[in-house]
């Protein structure tokens, strides 16, 4: 009787053993269908391309792109724990997006979505963080990602242009010098930029790429990647990715604003940091 006893008192530990383990693996597949691995799976999920286990549907297929797949999913594809978020404009957002007479969906290769590359280099023997702004191109029958601009701090701080009413000027003049008044200008003169047009711009890309190639400037690693749509009229969003615990985790949209008037070009300078 006691070794019966022992039998079932050892037969019941282990089903309940194996129900916590049963609990956990679903627990954990949940989870990993819950999240967006991928950006591509981030497309396929904002325009209703997968099922709830992430399987594809093509054109062909009845629930491809479907309104009620989209409802349903797009509330997961938002960060929920950050609190950057606000729920009311988030509404209104996937209302517009899944209106069903003018539904809007993603395209990795619309001109309108960016990637903010935030890497880190050793400049002149000190290490230094730098953003590069990604834009995919067409290149033959396919595309390819390609750098469009760079934020770099040590070139910012080299051009300070001097609006100010004592900055320094060539005398409107010096035509009648035969211009020997650049002298003055370009002669120990920390910053030569006070005699450009007042629309002048550094072409950061220029000098970064030519730093490169000086070898003053070293690639080491990358730090952090975002992702920036206007794709969608009217709105702007920022994807990035969270790896955390639970549900709410990958690639998931960090930041949302609607868009009126010249906001949408206000919000791309500030962006590239050209503000």
């Amino acid at each position: 009787m006691r070794i019966s006893a022992f039998v079932i008192l050892l037969t019941l530990f282990h089903m309940s053993v194996g129900q916590d383990l049963t609990d956990d693996m679903r627990d954990t597949e949940e989870k990993l269908y819950a999240s967006t691995k991928q950006i591509n799976q981030f497309f396929r999920r904002f325009n209703g391309e997968e099922d709830e286990k992430g399987e594809r549907y093509y054109p062909a297929d009845k629930k491809y792109r479907d309104d009620g797949l989209r409802r349903k999913y797009l509330p997961n594809l938002f960060d929920r724990e950050s609190g950057y978020i606000n729920e009311s404009l988030a509404r209104d957002f996937m209302k517009e997006v899944t209106d069903r007479k003018t539904p809007s969906f993603l395209d990795l290769h619309d001109k309108e979505m960016f990637a903010e590359v935030s890497a880190v280099f050793n400049y002149k023997g000190k290490e230094t963080s730098a953003l590069l702004y990604m834009k995919i191109q067409q290149q033959g029958q396919g595309y390819e990602w390609v750098i469009d601009d760079v934020a770099f701090d040590p070139f910012k701080k080299q051009y300070k242009k001097d609006t100010s009413e004592s900055k320094r000027f060539m005398h409107p003049m010096s035509h009648e010098l035969a211009f020997m008044t650049l002298r003055k200008a370009l002669q120990n003169e920390k910053y030569p930029e006070q005699f450009t047009p007042r629309e002048f711009q550094p072409d950061y890309l220029t000098l970064f790429l030519y730093e490169l190639k000086a070898g003053n400037l070293k690639f080491k690693t990358v730090k952090n990647v975002k992702f920036h749509f206007f794709s969608i009229e009217g709105w702007y969003f920022e994807l990035a990715n969270f790896n955390r615990s639970g549900y709410n985790t990958g690639w998931l949209i960090s930041n949302l604003v609607r868009l009126e008037g010249n906001q949408k070009q206000m919000m791309k300078d500030y962006i590239y940091d050209k503000n």
